[in-house]
């Protein structure tokens, strides 16, 4: 999954984290406080959009 600000585009990726801003790399965004905001807009956490990944469909999923 991806999650996109649907402000600005931002696309946080756990395996990077957001170090700068306080959350380690591989944080999972469900796992990042509620408090924190987009390092490029400062939309909060609310403003991310879930995105399916192509990498994230297995095999016994129908299409």
């Amino acid at each position: 999954m991806k999650f996109i600000c649907a402000l600005c585009g931002y696309n946080y990726k756990s395996k990077e984290g957001d170090p700068e801003n306080g959350v380690a790399p591989g944080t999972y965004f469900e796992d990042i406080s509620d408090d924190w905001i987009c390092p490029l807009c400062g939309a909060s956490k609310e403003d991310f959009e879930v995105i399916e990944d192509e990498d994230d469909i297995t095999d016994d999923e129908e299409f």
